[in-house]
């Protein structure tokens, strides 16, 4: 199977450490973060996706939002500069450990945070990405289960 997965979601994957917005939330998360760290491909969506899932029960959530939509746009501009290549729904990805650091690397050096500027989630993850992003989940190649 291949995961859909949002623009603006190819940033927060890299700082995931197993907080979120309820525990159904990152428990599919976590089940996601394995999935990829298997190898599996992702897909790029506009609008919720796979991550999403848990919270579209309620259909005026965030994920259905204008400023969420912006942030992806947001996102695939500075991944397509990053990368080099296509950040449109429709993309095909397969994540690698080059990919990954070279995400991280961009990340934390402020290349691709335009999309997280007005995200609740920045200050947690600018910590974890100032912190060598230690105890993130997000780990390509064989790995042990997560607590």
């Amino acid at each position: 199977m291949t995961i859909r997965i949002r623009a603006h979601h190819l940033l927060c994957m890299l700082t995931y450490a197993g907080k979120g917005y309820s525990g159904a939330f990152t428990a599919n998360y976590d089940k996601i973060v394995e999935r990829l760290g298997g190898g599996e491909d992702l897909i790029l969506v506009a609008g919720p996706d796979d991550i999403c899932a848990p919270l579209l029960a309620d259909k005026d959530e965030h994920c259905f939002g204008q400023s969420v939509v912006e942030r992806d746009e947001s996102a695939a501009r500075a991944v397509e500069t990053l990368l080099g290549r296509p950040v449109r729904p429709g993309e095909r990805f397969s994540l690698n450990a080059d990919w990954i650091a070279k995400m991280r690397h961009a990340f934390h050096a402020g290349e691709t945070r335009q999309a997280c500027i007005g995200c609740e989630w920045h200050d947690l993850c600018t910590a974890i990405a100032d912190e060598g992003y230690q105890n993130t989940r997000l780990v390509i190649g064989p790995q042990a289960p997560h607590p």
